[in-house]
């Protein structure tokens, strides 16, 4: 492999996307956690910080940090609002996510930990390029009752929360469209490992 290569690991919550990444992560990935990042960005001194609070006013910053409750409040009681969120996060994630890849090495993998991915037609994508933003896409596919029993025992949440969660977020059917690679996670960590490899072998072929 000669050639700086960027994917996109995408899934739906429950779904083993984070261990997935760890996996890639051992095998030579370099995983970058664009969720992290894109609560980093409004923490006071981020990059997206005074946008969002010339935008959302000064009650979204208590104690010196982004109250995301008070952000939460506006924003998810309007359309408009949550918008505007995004049109200023996003391109300030981006800019991380691009330094990100610039200071990989040629040969490197870079691929971005991303769960809304194909909700956001610009998150992870920062120019017209090639090589600005991911170029493929993998997908971490796991059985909605095998979702929700996960939820329920590592994340303590109802089950019918779990499931309105998981509702609330796009289909399997619409990351699939976009996948180079489905990983199948319904048989636990041994086979999404297994898994995992399949699709590194083929990524690393070129």
């Amino acid at each position: 492999m000669t050639a700086r290569r960027i994917i996109g690991l995408t899934g739906g919550i429950g779904s083993g996307k984070s261990t997935a990444a760890a996996i890639f992560a051992e095998l030579g990935a370099t995983v970058v956690d664009v969720d992290r990042i894109g609560r980093e960005v409004g923490e006071v001194g981020g990059r997206a910080h005074d946008k969002l609070v010339a935008r959302f006013g000064a009650g979204i910053v208590s104690d010196g940090r982004l109250d995301r409750a008070a952000l939460a409040t506006q924003v998810f009681a309007s359309a408009d609002a949550l918008a505007d969120l995004n049109a200023i996060s996003h391109p300030a994630i981006n800019e991380v996510l691009a330094d990100a890849v610039a200071a990989a090495a040629p040969d490197e993998v870079v691929m971005f930990d991303q769960a809304v991915l194909v909700e956001s037609a610009i998150l992870g994508r920062w120019g017209d390029g090639p090589s600005d933003g991911y170029q493929d896409v993998i997908v971490v596919e796991t059985p909605l009752d095998t979702r929700v029993e996960r939820l329920v025992e590592q994340r303590k949440m109802d089950p019918a929360d779990a499931r309105a969660r998981i509702a609330s977020q796009v289909s399997d059917e619409a990351r699939r469209a976009v996948a180079r690679w489905v990983i199948s996670n319904a048989a636990g960590r041994d086979e999404l490992a297994a898994e995992v490899r399949r699709v590194w072998a083929e990524i690393s072929a070129g």
